[in-house]
């Protein structure tokens, strides 16, 4: 991956962003254009306004948000902030506008029946907000309504309904910026899920690398799909956050080639930082002549093809594996592991 990536701003950079925007004008009649804020750890981003509207008690500013080189699907969303004025001491009250998704289940960090805009974000708007009033003798009581255009849209490329977040995205991040490639959003999807199957008290949650072994082990298992996590390449963070937060079982399910790597060691089964390792495969074979066969295979599923032939359970030998692997980092949590193996056409070619 290039060092020269760029980085990108949060939603919640953006709300905060358009909501100091809007606050201003309220008070000031005039939006500041780049509007400037101050980031949790300490920079100091501006953000061009892409629309601004002020009517009677009301100001609404919006921007368009830079994820910067991050293939994320909110990149070029319209962040918008409604501001207007709150009953005396009511303090900052946050709504979901068009496009911002309200939480439906418990186990999230905002309760049932809040708008989806996390706890981070909502800390920097409030502390925006005072500055904002300070500096033009506002009282910062006021109802801030943020929205995404297309957000609902949008959300259905997320886990958010699965979560139980309906309606619209979620208002993101913990430090503004968005790290290219880091995947934290997604990594974040995987916590918040399993926190969520957590409060509603399911003994059984599945991670699954695709939809192809997500199907399975649903079937499998009788599984509800708030209870299937999708790990795609990050077992890592699966396992190590089911490790401080255990559920007392864990179906791991996965193809041959993803499930190899995880036997071999890596908790991270991205392409481009782990390879599936033939010679590891080869030594799970007793068979000498079998073993320089499977060396020799191009894939993870080629060399199981090879052993199928032989009439040897590679897929269950690749299970075994990854189960100790998944055991190794739960350091004796009391979370049950079982493993699926599934080729691509979605049948099972090994358990553990």
């Amino acid at each position: 991956m290039s060092t020269n990536l760029r980085f990108g701003w949060t939603t919640g950079a953006c709300a905060t962003a358009a909501t100091t925007a809007a606050y201003t004008a309220l008070l000031t009649g005039e939006f500041p254009d780049p509007v400037g804020i101050v980031l949790p750890k300490g920079q100091t981003p501006s953000f061009a306004l892409a629309r601004e509207e002020l009517a009677g008690d009301r100001a609404f500013a919006a921007i368009v948000k830079d994820a910067g080189d991050d293939p994320d699907v909110t990149h070029l969303a319209l962040v918008g902030s409604t501001v207007r004025h709150g009953a005396p001491g009511s303090g900052v009250v946050f709504e979901a506008g068009p496009g911002v998704g309200t939480v439906t289940k418990p186990g999230l960090p905002l309760a049932v029946g809040e708008p989806a805009i996390n706890p981070v974000p909502r800390q920097m708007m409030r502390e925006h907000i005072a500055r904002v009033g300070a500096a033009h003798g506002g009282t910062g009581d006021v109802v801030v309504s943020i929205s995404v255009e297309h957000g609902e849209e949008l959300a259905r490329k997320t886990w958010n309904p699965r979560l139980g977040i309906l309606g619209g995205l979620s208002i993101l991040g913990t430090t503004g910026i968005v790290v290219p490639y880091s995947c934290s959003a997604w990594i974040d999807s995987i916590r918040r899920g399993i926190d969520v199957a957590r409060a509603q008290g399911y003994e059984h949650v599945a991670g699954c690398t695709g939809s192809t072994s997500e199907k399975v082990a649903a079937a499998l298992h009788g599984l509800p799909e708030d209870a299937l996590l999708d790990m795609g390449d990050f077992a890592g963070a699966v396992l190590k956050y089911l490790r401080r937060h255990p559920v007392p079982r864990l179906t791991v399910a996965g193809g041959i080639g993803k499930l190899s790597k995880l036997a071999d060691g890596h908790l991270d089964l991205h392409s481009g930082r782990s390879q599936v390792n033939l010679g590891f495969l080869a030594s799970l074979v007793d068979d000498p002549a079998l073993a320089g066969a499977v060396t020799e295979a191009n894939t993870a599923l080629g060399a199981l093809q090879v052993c199928q032939a032989a009439g040897v359970p590679l897929g269950d030998l690749v299970a075994a594996k990854a189960k100790a692997t998944a055991d190794d980092v739960l350091r004796g949590a009391p979370v049950t592991v079982d493993v699926i193996v599934i080729d691509r056409a979605g049948t099972v070619v090994g358990r553990a």
